[in-house]
């Protein structure tokens, strides 16, 4: 027996983000906002996630910008990467991961850290990148180490690390000292892949114009 439920792609999208712009206050978000506020909810289903939201004025229109200027976009994990919509994003815009990296594994014993966060070591274009940080908070913290060691300027940090160790800590570093980048986070320990991946999809269908 066939069970009632709505088959059709589009009309799902469309009926979950009416639901989201129903139940969330919008109308405190600039517009590029509020198309990262919508996928940022329908990526975890909770609307009360915007409580612990925390970005820079001009952090959408950032990412926006650097993505039309075919920037690199660094991601610590490869479920980052997967969840990203690649043919989505403009112009040369290219998607990177370095956690697998052989490099990685031994940079990160010999410096007694987490090989997410060795990874950091290998993003080779920094400047006016896009940086995603969804899983590992050690790789947040190394990415804001490298910003003061090597004086490279992301144009947009989009931290949103899960977990009970080090997540909070490693946002609240960002949000009080973006170092000069442009930054979107969510306090606390809730966080991940998919809402990480969920800002850059945003972003990337603004920068093509897409709906």
């Amino acid at each position: 027996m066939a069970l009632d439920y709505i088959r059709d792609p589009a009309e799902i999208y469309r009926l979950s983000f009416e639901t989201v712009e129903r139940e969330v206050a919008m109308e405190r978000y600039s517009a590029a906002m509020q198309r990262v506020v919508t996928r940022l909810v329908h990526s975890c289903g909770m609307t009360n996630i915007v409580e612990d939201l925390d970005f820079s004025d001009s952090a959408a229109e950032a990412g926006v910008t650097a993505l039309q200027s075919d920037c690199a976009v660094y991601c610590d994990v490869e479920m980052v990467k997967a969840g990203i919509i690649e043919r989505n994003l403009p112009g040369a815009s290219r998607l990177v991961c370095t956690l697998n990296d052989k490099r990685a594994g031994v940079y990160g014993k010999a410096a007694r850290n987490t090989r997410t966060a060795s990874a950091v070591d290998f993003w080779d274009e920094l400047e006016g990148s896009i940086c995603v940080i969804g899983n590992a908070p050690t790789a947040l913290f190394r990415l804001l180490e490298r910003v003061d060691e090597d004086g490279v300027k992301p144009a947009l940090i989009i931290g949103i690390p899960v977990g009970f160790i080090g997540a909070v800590e490693s946002k609240r570093e960002l949000a009080d000292n973006p170092r000069g980048s442009q930054f979107i986070t969510v306090h606390g320990r809730r966080g991940g892949s998919a809402m990480a991946s969920s800002v850059v999809n945003a972003l990337a269908y603004l920068a093509t114009g897409k709906s």
